[in-house]
């Protein structure tokens, strides 16, 4: 395999949201459950700092749980609040940092998607908006007001204490079916307060939460937030089926403090909307005018979810499309997942032209730290 396109775009220096970059690769974030008791140890850091080492320009760590009991979904997803996991995580900064790259946190609340089953050892009830699954069925009660502004807090003090350790940015969560994604779609939020209702209203959470997170960690640290029209029970859904509907549902994000959006597509080479080539990271720039992240099977040639239906692993592919879109300003920054996963040096090696010592994606992969 050869990448005939020349590379140059993907390792511009970026610049914008409140970031500085030394070019455009990032780490999208990936649940590992490397973290025991949800405390991110020396192997933690180790995984960080190698990519950092071989040319990523921004990693963002997999989801870190606020503080909050229904959070996490599992025993060893790593925690960003008490002190045993703080300190953890101030070494990760510090590794990646004395490595030359920059780092920002994923914090996450799982919601109803948490399912007692697989965390048997938590007796705590999953929550939701309206305390429905993702397939609509009732797991909880409805989350009361003064639950959500507990909520609201829960994510400021995660930031302010990512930034208080020395992180570059801070990336919420708000997409794949989780609390805030639960939130925005009609089918798990039936609310008819003002956290409910039409599109617009539905935001209403995730804009306390990133004005309580701007409030907390001030007007110059960069806030980036991730969000998909894809569910993980349904593929195909959409939050906003046209572009004057994405347009009203990001206006109040983008008002509230939003500096980078994170588009979360499966494929980026797939159009949003018909008539038009962008994808959702390049419609999101358009309507917002902010910077955007693109992302989905990037260096791959089939997208993640048919490589675990199928139990095979992924080939790596040329990029030479995606290039040309980054060339083209359709979207800023681009964010390559399980194809960083296997092979920390894939940014060098796409980089310097080695591309035949690219390492191909297998399930393998998940079941250690390289």
């Amino acid at each position: 395999m050869s990448i005939s396109k020349t590379t140059t775009a993907l390792f511009q220096p970026f610049e914008g949201g409140g970031l500085k970059l030394a070019n455009r690769v990032v780490m999208a974030p990936m649940t590992r459950s490397f973290s025991p008791d949800g405390v991110p140890g020396p192997d933690v850091a180790g995984y960080y700092r190698r990519r950092a080492e071989n040319g990523v320009g921004l990693i963002i760590t997999e989801g870190t749980v606020i503080n909050h009991p229904a959070a996490p979904a599992d025993r060893d997803v790593p925690h960003f609040y008490g002190e045993e996991a703080l300190a953890g995580w101030q070494k990760v900064v510090h590794e990646v940092h004395e490595a030359g790259g920059k780092i920002a946190p994923q914090i996450w609340h799982t919601g109803t998607a948490r399912q007692r089953e697989t965390f048997p050892e938590s007796n705590v009830d999953p929550i939701g908006p309206s305390g429905l699954s993702l397939t609509g069925k009732p797991v909880s009660e409805p989350l009361t007001k003064q639950e959500i502004r507990e909520l609201v807090q829960g994510y400021a003090q995660s930031a302010a204490d990512a930034k208080r350790l020395g992180f570059d940015a801070v990336e919420i969560h708000g997409a794949h079916g989780y609390l805030i994604d639960q939130f925005f779609w009609e089918v798990t939020n039936k609310r008819t307060d003002e956290y409910g209702g039409d599109l617009v209203g539905r935001t209403r959470f995730a804009v306390e939460v990133i004005e309580a997170v701007r409030a907390a960690v001030g007007p110059e640290f960069p806030i980036i937030f991730r969000f998909s029209q894809w569910k993980p029970v349904d593929y195909s859904a959409k939050l906003a089926a046209t572009p004057e509907e994405l347009e009203r549902f990001l206006a109040p994000l983008s008002a509230a403090g939003v500096d980078i959006f994170h588009a979360s597509t499966r494929r980026f080479w797939e159009p949003e909307f018909a008539d038009s080539e962008l994808n959702l990271a390049g419609w999101t720039r358009k309507l917002t005018g902010k910077p955007t992240i693109t992302v989905g099977s990037v260096g791959l040639n089939s997208e993640f979810t048919s490589l675990f239906e199928s139990g095979q692993g992924g080939e790596t592919t040329g990029i030479e499309q995606l290039v040309e879109r980054l060339e083209r300003g359709e979207f800023d920054l681009v964010a390559v997942g399980r194809a960083l996963l296997t092979d920390p040096a894939w940014a060098a090696k796409i980089r310097d032209g080695r591309v035949e010592e690219l390492k191909p994606f297998t399930k393998e992969s998940l079941a250690t730290l390289s």
